[in-house]
């Protein structure tokens, strides 16, 4: 027996090596990564903490039943056939007429957006797989996206969220070292990109309310009600959030990942109105709701902040969660049409310029 138990531990101690070498979890926390996190008011000297109380263990009893749950009926919860993502066409981003901001949403979370002739790229996890360390793929609804990072101009910035694997991709920070200077992430997630040969001066982190002047635009880190982590021994251990854009004439707010909180109506408060509110709607339960909003909540957010226009976002890429994949997207139509506020539903790769509408019912073909 005991000879049975020390091979059991010399496994346990390999696959921890091995795995701890995969370069998918990214980097370690340094001596200087924890004395940097010293000066965070919202670190507790282990991790970091949402603004408001939110609780987010769950059973292991749990765990069994919703593992069974998440393999079972994925083919049922996801598109019928692969969603197309319109081609990237340059001149017609390029084009100043009609003038003010512009953006493509690539599905899940990933957003161009260029405005007052900057171009950024928000959480831009084009990567085909949502679980690259998990024995089972969370594969991506559209095919080939990787490809599309080759076809886009020179980014003034890649902004990222937080590091979890459907907003954090390895694949794609490969292909992107080339395409900007300027990395702007959450405090903490800098060691994941400097391990992956991103060069340290190309990095700014950010706390919460945290802001920079980039070349005549305001941007804000906000806060969001969530948590962050790629391993066993890293959760909470980086910031999460989203991003403000102010500039004279417009205003534009990204959620990030997130559950319902007070701070939609500060940010609304101290920062809005907006003419874009990209609301976080998708990959919620029941036994996360805390850390992800439900569609009703994620119209409300767009409200709170004081969203002329509301974007769901975060749905229409991965099968995450255990409801149908256009779950998200029928319950967001339907309450903003009650509510009376007025939203964009554009489909993935299509350009969106400021003052058009853009409204159907695109994913009814993907049944």
């Amino acid at each position: 027996m005991i000879y049975y138990l020390l091979g059991l531990l010399i496994l346990l101690v390999l696959a921890i090596f091995i795995l701890g070498r995969n370069q998918q979890f990214g980097g370690r926390i340094s001596k200087r990564e924890a004395e940097k996190f010293q000066k965070s008011i919202h670190w507790d000297g282990q991790k970091f903490n949402n603004l408001e109380e939110t609780d987010m263990s769950m059973s292991l009893s749990s765990f069994p039943r919703l593992i069974r749950e998440q393999l079972q009926g994925r083919k049922e919860r996801s598109p019928s056939k692969a969603i197309p993502v319109q081609p990237f066409d340059l001149a017609a981003f390029n084009r100043k007429d009609p003038g003010g901001p512009k953006f493509i949403w690539y599905g899940h979370s990933a957003m161009l957006l260029t405005i007052v002739d900057q171009v950024f790229l928000i959480d831009p996890m084009l990567g085909p797989n949502a679980s690259p360390i998990a024995p089972v793929a969370t594969p991506r609804f559209s095919e080939d996206t990787l490809e599309i990072i080759d076809t886009l101009p020179k980014l003034n910035a890649v902004l990222l969220t937080h590091d979890h694997y459907d907003h954090l991709d390895l694949a794609s920070i490969t292909k992107l070292k080339g395409k900007t200077d300027h990395f702007l992430v959450a405090l903490g997630m800098s060691r994941h990109l400097e391990r992956w040969g991103i060069s340290p001066d190309k990095i700014t982190e950010f706390d919460w309310w945290e802001e920079i002047d980039f070349n005549g635009i305001r941007i804000i880190f906000t806060p969001s009600r969530h948590f962050s982590g790629r391993g066993l021994r890293d959760r909470a251990k980086s910031l999460w959030g989203g991003w403000i854009f102010l500039e004279e004439e417009y205003r534009i707010y990204w959620t990030g990942d997130g559950g319902y909180g007070n701070h939609f109506q500060e940010i609304g408060k101290r920062f809005g109105p907006f003419d874009w509110v990209f609301s976080e709607c998708g990959q919620y339960n029941e036994l996360w709701h805390l850390l992800h909003m439900y569609p009703e909540e994620s119209v409300q957010a767009v409200i709170d902040a004081g969203g002329k226009i509301g974007i769901p976002v975060h749905w229409g890429g991965f099968t995450l969660a255990l409801h149908h994949w256009t779950d998200p997207i029928n319950r967001f139509v339907r309450t903003a049409g009650e509510k009376g506020q007025k939203i964009y539903c554009p489909r993935p790769g299509e350009l969106v310029t400021y003052g058009t509408s853009v409204q159907n019912e695109w994913w009814t073909d993907y049944r």
